[in-house]
C-alpha cells in the first residue's frame, strides 16, 4: 500500500500538478484556495488510481478504510500546501519550532533573483518529508 501511494504521490505532486497549481496554491484567498483544491483533487485521483491497480492486481484493499485514509491525507496535504510565504504560519513555522529554520531557508532565491539558483531546497524537502510521513500514516490507517 505505502509504494503504491508514494509512487501516485511522486506523480500526482510532480506531474500532474500544473505550473500554476504549483505556483498559485499558497496565495491568499480564492484563487489560491482554488489552485490547491485542484491540485488535491488530482493528487488524490493519482492516489485512488494507483489503489485501485493494486486491488486488480490481486492485493486486499478495504475500500473503506482506504477511502478515510486518502481523505485524511487529502486534508493534511492540502492544509500543508497553503502555507504561506510567512514564516509564522504553515510548515515554515513547524520548522521553526523543530529547530530547522536555517534548514527551511537553504537554497531559496536571494531578492532580486526570479529563479532559484539550486535544484531543489530545504523547505522542498521539509515539505515532501512531511507530505512522505502523512503518507506513511495513511497506508498504515488503510492497511489491513
Amino acid at each position: 500500500m505505502f509504494a503504491a501511494l508514494y509512487a501516485a504521490h511522486l506523480v500526482g505532486d510532480h506531474w500532474a500538478q500544473t505550473s500554476r497549481q504549483a505556483a498559485w496554491k499558497g496565495r491568499e484567498g480564492w484563487e489560491g484556495r482554488r489552485a490547491c483544491a485542484v491540485h488535491i483533487a488530482t493528487l488524490t485521483a493519482c492516489k485512488a488510481a494507483a489503489v485501485t491497480a493494486l486491488h486488480l492486481s490481486g492485493q486486499q484493499v478495504r475500500p473503506v478504510r482506504t477511502a478515510l485514509a486518502l481523505a485524511g491525507d487529502a486534508v493534511s496535504h492540502y492544509l500543508a500546501d497553503r502555507r504561506s510565504l510567512d514564516p509564522a504560519r504553515g510548515l515554515a513555522r513547524l520548522a521553526e519550532l523543530a529547530g530547522l529554520r536555517d534548514f527551511w531557508k537553504l537554497g531559496a532565491p536571494r531578492p532580486g533573483q526570479d529563479d532559484n539558483p539550486v535544484l531543489g531546497t530545504g523547505a522542498y524537502a521539509l515539505d515532501q518529508a512531511f507530505h512522505v510521513g502523512c503518507l506513511w500514516a495513511a497506508s498504515v490507517a488503510a492497511a489491513r
